[in-house]
């Protein structure tokens, strides 16, 4: 579970990191509020015609939505996460280099892993600190500008602070992680881009052409939608700093599509910087995390296989294929695995 929770975070890294290079060629042509909010309707306009899709395909297949009281914590994602993140991304992406905003994006992860850890108390060993701490040293070699007068660039400092808001997203999307990926993608998508499209209507943004239009919702959908529901996979088996951690790869595709495509050129401080990112990414990646623990018992809901968490019988309307969706019991259980802060460990450690 731990390999598959790797793939599906570097999967949605890949799609969201190649947002940056095309959004800031539509950044020519749209305003950045107007394109936040395009980027955002295409992602949940089609992950709401596939949800919908799979109701009409298999009526009756379970699937888990918010419990009550799981509900504030997805309005919270959407409004950092999807509301005010991609109006200050886009804001400083305009000002700023392609393959800069790719790289300072690094920091989104190292956010995350600190509110992780500090908040929510997630378990972070001397691996992902020292990743962050490289992590973090390349952002600000990215960042510092002595060209302007306080020495930081605002398009770099806006970036950042869309790195924050998505790292406040991402630790309570984690905890509804559970939750049908789908649904609260499309939920965000919705959300989001409506509020961001109605703002920019509303200060006289005008849509712009067919071709650009269709663009941006297609990157959306590909880039925001199809990557934030790998991601919220992710959390599932990793939890919040860890999903992050693997996911600070996505400036790496980013900026290397960049230069591909010849928005932007390689040079020394670039290369520095992203030296040093990925050998925090490297720290991350090669963490290993393994002790006794006990489990405590549990009702809930969420699609799994039958591993060695889930012995449990079905009834006939929960039999079936693997992996489904149902609600079932874990007994009480104590026994020793390599496992990361997944639904199912998130058992308290010593600091």
């Amino acid at each position: 579970m731990v390999r598959k929770g790797i793939v599906l975070a570097l999967a949605s890294a890949a799609l969201f990191g190649m947002s940056t290079p095309f959004a800031k060629l539509l950044l020519g042509e749209t305003p950045p509020l107007l394109l936040a909010g395009l980027l955002y309707a295409g992602s949940g306009l089609g992950l709401a015609l596939i949800f919908v899709g799979r109701r009409v395909v298999a009526p009756r297949t379970p699937i888990a939505l918010p419990r009550r009281g799981e509900w504030r914590w997805l309005a919270v994602a959407i409004v950092f996460g999807g509301v005010l993140a991609p109006v200050a991304m886009m804001t400083g992406l305009a000002t700023s280099t392609a393959s800069t905003a790719s790289l300072l994006l690094n920091l989104e992860g190292a956010f995350t892993a600190l509110l992780a850890w500090f908040v929510f108390g997630e378990n972070v060993d001397w691996r992902i600190a020292g990743g962050m701490a490289a992590i973090i040293a390349g952002g600000l070699a990215l960042v510092w500008n002595p060209g302007w007068s306080a020495g930081i660039s605002v398009g770099s400092l806006l970036v950042v602070l869309a790195c924050i808001c998505w790292a406040i997203d991402n630790n309570f999307t984690r905890r509804i992680s559970m939750t049908d990926a789908t649904f609260i993608a499309a939920a965000k998508g919705l959300t989001a881009g409506g509020v961001n499209l109605a703002l920019a209507l509303l200060t006289g943004q005008q849509l712009p052409a067919a071709p650009v239009f269709v663009s941006a919702m297609l990157l959306g959908l590909v880039s925001y939608g199809v990557s934030l529901g790998l991601f919220v996979l992710a959390l599932r088996e990793l939890g919040a700093a860890r999903a992050s951690a693997y996911f600070s790869v996505a400036p790496f595709f980013g900026a290397a599509l960049a230069v591909i495509m010849q928005i932007d050129h390689v040079t020394g401080r670039l290369v520095g910087a992203g030296l040093l990112m990925a050998a925090g990414v490297w720290l991350h990646v090669s963490e290993r995390h393994a002790h006794a623990h006990s489990h405590e018992a549990m009702r809930h809901t969420h699609t799994h296989v039958h591993d060695e968490h889930h012995h449990h019988s079905h009834d006939e309307t929960s039999a079936g294929s693997q992996p489904h969706t149902h609600e079932h019991e874990h007994a009480p259980m104590t026994h020793a695995h390599p496992h990361y802060p997944d639904v199912h460990h998130r058992h308290p450690h010593p600091r």
